[in-house]
């Protein structure tokens, strides 16, 4: 079998899996009432950083892999009814607008009923198809993670989204592959900070509450809700090209904030309902990016819309 073929037993486990999410969720029109659903697709195969550059043939932009480049390019994007940007910690802030320049230590602990299924997912999903590998043993991350930024840039130069790409450091292996941008869900006066995983015909995304505390800390967290609301999403798309996107109950929080030594850290939550599932903590240093393979190019075509 050649590298990045994904094998029969596989095959049918997705397509499996996206005929569920069409059966439990409901039509979407991503032109027009639910644009704010349009996201990064992938084509079959690995996910890794295939989406990159079709996503930038999309847009009719091209590619920056900028080694200063932000998930945000400013975090003013996030400035709303409830937030101002101005409001959190310095260096919060510069590791939203200078992400890559940013290198990660990681802890993880998964809670005791849920890590069989992290382990199960991770072995017949993550892995597999290079994308949402959730560690789930603390030595999995022992030698921390490289991360690389892309920024997606429209026809004139502005950013339009950032792919950051998370692979293990002592392995190499993608853990996450995300599209991250600011966006405003309908009806609400507050961009959320969107993130997009990509997956073959389809994709899971997040929309996530931003809040600044008292302290400079900057708050992300995906409610319960109804759709259309801040929370997590699947969106699938069938070989006729219809889609169909379905709320899931997986919730979110990040706590980005500085230490009393002036580190950069981050806590992360990740539950199921209301059931703590996950936490993953990061420690964060400023310095020169870690080299890290990748075959990103810079050039994409610019198709008409």
């Amino acid at each position: 079998m050649t590298t990045g073929q994904i094998p029969p037993a596989g095959r049918l486990l997705d397509r499996g899996t996206r005929a569920w999410w069409r059966l439990v969720g409901r039509p979407v029109d991503l032109t027009d009432e639910h644009r704010w659903l349009d996201a990064p697709l992938c084509g079959p195969g690995p996910v890794g950083e295939q989406w990159l550059q079709a996503e930038a043939s999309r847009i009719g932009g091209r590619l920056d892999p900028d080694p200063d480049g932000g998930l945000l390019a400013t975090m003013s994007a996030l400035d709303g009814g409830s937030f101002r940007a101005e409001e959190v910690h310095p260096l919060v802030r510069d590791f939203y607008e200078h992400t890559a320049r940013w290198r990660m230590e990681v802890w993880t602990q998964w809670s005791a009923l849920f890590r069989p299924g992290g382990e199960l997912i991770s072995a017949v999903f993550g892995r597999r198809v290079q994308q949402l590998a959730l560690p789930t043993r603390p030595m999995d991350v022992a030698h921390g993670m490289d991360s690389r930024v892309v920024r997606l840039l429209r026809r004139d130069g502005t950013q339009h989204a950032a792919g950051w790409l998370r692979t293990l450091a002592a392995t190499g292996e993608y853990v996450y592959s995300g599209c991250y941008s600011a966006r405003t869900l309908p009806g609400s006066a507050q961009p959320s900070v969107h993130v997009a995983f990509p997956l073959e015909s389809g994709n899971v995304q997040v929309f996530l509450q931003p809040r600044a505390e008292p302290d400079g800390a900057l708050c992300l967290s995906s409610p319960p809700g109804d759709f259309g609301g801040d929370g997590a999403y699947v969106v699938v798309q069938d070989s006729a090209g219809r889609t169909h996107g379905a709320r899931v109950p997986i919730h979110e929080r990040f706590r980005v904030y500085v230490d009393e030594r002036g580190i950069l850290r981050t806590d992360h939550e990740l539950r199921l309902y209301r059931a703590l599932a996950l936490r993953l903590h990061y420690r964060l240093e400023k310095g020169t990016p870690h080299p890290s393979p990748g075959s990103v190019t810079t050039a994409a075509p610019a198709p008409a819309e």
